[in-house]
């Protein structure tokens, strides 16, 4: 069987593994207060071109997501995002189970524009009732987006002036932010996500770590006594080095970028594949996600062969569905999955 589901159904990168086997045995004090910890700090300060970035690890992706709208918000504030964010559709009412509203605004491509922001403020601010509303107190977006669509440097910009304007903090999950940086499409460095944004991730999870992500601060705004605020939702990790040791092999010797290159090549070789047959493209991502239009029929008969995910019934016989590609994509599974084609 081929495996395209997601860019997590393998373990991690071998030099991942392997970094963490040579410093198995090191004795390091707890809680993220040990030297690997802060190694794996600078070496992504310097990959951001910036020393002044507050830096934490946590594990997973909507644990981390859950903390940083959690801990940013008042109580009575809610988040911003685009109908389509993950923190609307599938985190399982994470956010809200914290006590706080998700507010999705309508998207384009899976992207938040700045005009619907300032357009959606405008109306609550001047609603003579807002005053029982949840306000909206920051907005969260995702690059790249649920449907593996990019954000230019020109809408990020748009879309964080737009932030300062209303006084609202801009949060970006970047779950799979190196496949993003290292598409062609792309016009961003990661110097520019950290210009641009009050608050980031950059993900390990998805991009050649067994699990982790890095939660960066980027305007000296992280919450006083972060430590406590992050214990008290259980994400405390004990053995912080598990993943901060494999933040510092990721960004050893460029090895976040090569995955990420990596990765991105063999989904355009896959995209190809499929539209070279005819197959109908659902969203036209230059990321490792691939998303294609095809019929019930189609689907059972690939799925003889390849685990992919069905993603959305279109109606007349129609559905989208998802491949994604990671550092573990073979030339021979695409081979492979070619042939079956």
């Amino acid at each position: 069987m081929l495996y395209f589901l997601s860019d997590y159904t393998e373990g991690a990168h071998p030099k991942v593994l392997a970094h963490l086997c040579a410093r198995n045995l090191v004795s390091l004090p707890g809680y993220g207060d040990d030297a690997d910890t802060g190694a794996a700090k600078e070496k992504i300060r310097a990959a951001c071109g910036r020393n002044d970035l507050q830096i934490c690890f946590l594990v997973g992706g909507t644990q981390t997501n859950r903390i940083a709208v959690s801990a940013t918000l008042r109580s009575y504030e809610g988040v911003v995002c685009a109908d389509t964010g993950h923190v609307n559709v599938h985190e399982s009412g994470a956010i809200e189970h914290s006590g706080h509203k998700v507010l999705p605004l309508p998207q384009e491509n899976g992207k938040l524009s700045a005009a619907a922001l300032a357009e959606y403020m405008d109306a609550f601010l001047a609603d003579e009732t807002n005053e029982h509303m949840v306000r909206p107190g920051m907005v969260y977006i995702s690059h790249p987006t649920e449907l593996g669509t990019l954000y230019t440097k020109a809408e990020l910009s748009a879309l964080s002036e737009t932030c300062r304007q209303y006084g609202l903090p801009l949060y970006l999950d970047g779950a799979r932010l190196g496949y993003g940086l290292m598409s062609p499409a792309s016009d961003m460095t990661l110097s520019d996500i950290a210009a641009l944004t009050d608050i980031f991730y950059i993900g390990g999870t998805k991009v050649g770590a067994l699990c982790g992500e890095a939660l960066v601060y980027t305007r000296g705004n992280m919450p006083p006594h972060f430590t406590a605020v992050i214990k008290q939702q259980g994400a405390l990790l004990a053995k912080t080095r598990v993943v901060s040791q494999q933040f510092d092999a990721l960004f050893t010797d460029g090895l976040y970028w090569e995955i990420g290159r990596h990765a991105i090549r063999q989904a355009m070789r896959l995209k190809k594949m499929f539209t070279d047959r005819g197959y109908k493209l659902f969203a036209d991502s230059p990321t490792n996600q691939q998303f294609f239009v095809m019929s019930p029929a189609e689907i059972e008969r690939l799925r003889q062969y390849a685990a992919f995910e069905t993603w959305a019934p279109l109606g007349e016989n129609r559905v989208a569905v998802r491949f994604v590609t990671s550092w573990a994509t073979t030339d021979e599974q695409l081979d492979e999955l070619e042939r079956v084609l």
